[in-house]
């Protein structure tokens, strides 16, 4: 990274704050900034204090950085690389390659901070994005060129939805995958790189990490990095983009931190003032436009599980769909482990679906929800207690439930079951086939954790009884 020639010294060190006199030409915002001993040490300028001073929050670690040491202005913002040769490379918020195979060749450099798309290049069209995974496409059915968001709190499968979904744009669609991993931990970068390399889908795949460790600018900025990214294989190369943020949520953690630290007064539960415009600022740049679009699946940690939380509440509003993690259906062993109740998506209307998904997603999503409001008569009262009708509706919703479990290709080493992708016209005559009875008489141990439902005659020939409907099987 280049330098214009204006210097200027540092006045001031607040943790990661850092104040700098330029006598000459003042530095704009958002300005990279050189210091420490080998000009190691990155900042970027967030306010100009005076007609001397600008304030900067430090991207990299303040080890050994101390008063008037001299600064220099590049003149530039932060930048990231585009070009096909950022392929299968994994990087750090600055660009710098972190995956020991040695410096990047034939790479342009742009700045992280672009506008969204104008109205007019954007696309109206609505389109179903298919993910192979059956809960998903058939209840909560996500958008091309949309944002959806996985709402969980920790341990509940977020990170590893997320890889599975990766797994199959790579290897099903001609797409690139952009992973973002913003305040995680390191040892899930690892994994991720290294379970990626086996499944040999590297090489349509990006990943751009500001770990859990570095400092909040860094952590603040590695979004705006993996999305130029994205935007250069849409606009340029007029590709799709998959891009998976894990985790948001750190994203806003990020931006409180560094609000904090500027002296900003907090808002409400101490988040930072300008949350809502920081969020828009990186949200509207995910669209469908007339050349590309980029569908953007993102991690959402819920603080303590809250959903009221200003956060989470935020994040909400710039979704197309919602897919929520229980911990109760973790806990049952039910993976992926998705509220088909409390999800939702907006292209879920018959107009976009067609009327046979359309019809058939509210049909389960009743029988859900009445089997939800049975579940306390039966802890009551049992279930000899049901009328047969409510029986049989048990029995269906009991055996959807376990249908819309599925074997992951990323968790085969801990499971020992072989992945299943299940296209949607399967899933859907997968849902007709139990609503209509056909497996009434199979055990429902039996629908756990196949792909489509032809399997089920494969895992289970021993023919039940019709008139058992154990709930303790």
């Amino acid at each position: 990274m280049g330098t214009n020639g204006n210097t200027g010294a540092i006045v001031s060190i607040r943790g990661g704050i850092i104040d700098v006199k330029f006598d000459n030409i003042l530095p704009s915002i958002y300005t990279i900034l050189l210091t420490g001993r080998g000009f190691e040490v990155k900042i970027e300028v967030l306010t100009q204090l005076d007609s001397h001073h600008v304030r900067g929050i430090a991207m990299t670690g303040t080890e050994g950085v101390c008063r008037g040491m001299t600064v220099k202005d590049t003149g530039n913002p932060l930048q990231a690389p585009v070009g096909k040769a950022i392929l299968s490379r994994m990087f750090d918020v600055f660009g710098n390659t972190i995956d020991r195979l040695g410096p990047l060749q034939g790479v342009e450099w742009r700045s992280v901070h672009q506008n969204p798309p104008p109205f007019a290049r954007r696309s109206t069209h609505s389109e179903i994005f298919e993910t192979g995974i059956k809960i998903i496409d058939l209840l909560v059915p996500l958008e091309r060129g949309g944002k959806a968001g996985l709402f969980g709190g920790a341990g509940v499968g977020k990170t590893v939805l997320l890889t599975e979904m990766i797994h199959n744009m790579v290897s099903n669609r001609s797409g690139v995958s952009i992973f973002c991993g913003i305040g995680e931990r390191c040892r899930e970068g690892e994994e991720l790189y290294r379970d990626m390399s086996a499944a040999g889908v590297l090489k349509n795949m990006v990943m751009v990490f500001g770990q859990m460790n570095e400092p909040p600018g860094s952590r603040f900025r590695v979004g705006h990095a993996a999305l130029t990214m994205a935007e250069y294989f849409r606009d340029s190369q007029h590709k799709d983009v998959l891009l998976l943020i894990d985790n948001i949520f750190r994203f806003i953690q990020a931006g409180s931190e560094i609000s904090g630290m500027m002296g900003q007064m907090p808002s409400r539960l101490g988040y930072q003032p300008t949350m809502g415009t920081e969020l828009s600022k990186l949200e509207e740049r995910i669209a469908n436009t007339d050349s590309g679009a980029i569908t953007s699946i993102q991690a959402v940690y819920v603080p303590a599980d809250d959903f009221t939380d200003p956060a989470a509440v935020h994040t909400f509003s710039h979704l197309s769909a919602s897919l929520v993690l229980s911990r109760k259906r973790a806990g049952e062993g039910f993976f992926p482990a998705i509220d088909p109740l409390l999800s939702g998506s907006k292209m879920a209307s018959a107009s976009i679906i067609g009327k046979r998904h359309y019809q058939l997603a509210r049909d389960i999503r009743k029988i859900l929800a009445q089997y939800s409001e049975l579940k306390d008569i039966i802890a009551m009262l049992g279930l000899e207690q049901l009328s047969v009708e409510d029986r049989r509706l048990v029995a269906r919703a009991r055996r959807l439930e376990r249908f819309f479990t599925q074997p992951f290709f990323t968790t085969e080493q801990f499971t020992g079951m072989s992945g299943k992708l299940v296209p949607l016209s399967e899933t859907l005559d997968g849902c007709e086939r139990i609503l209509r009875d056909e497996f009434a008489s199979y055990p429902e141990r039996a629908l756990y954790m196949i792909g489509n439902i032809d399997e089920v005659k494969k895992k289970a020939p021993v023919i039940e009884p019709l008139s058992r409907f154990s709930m303790h099987e």
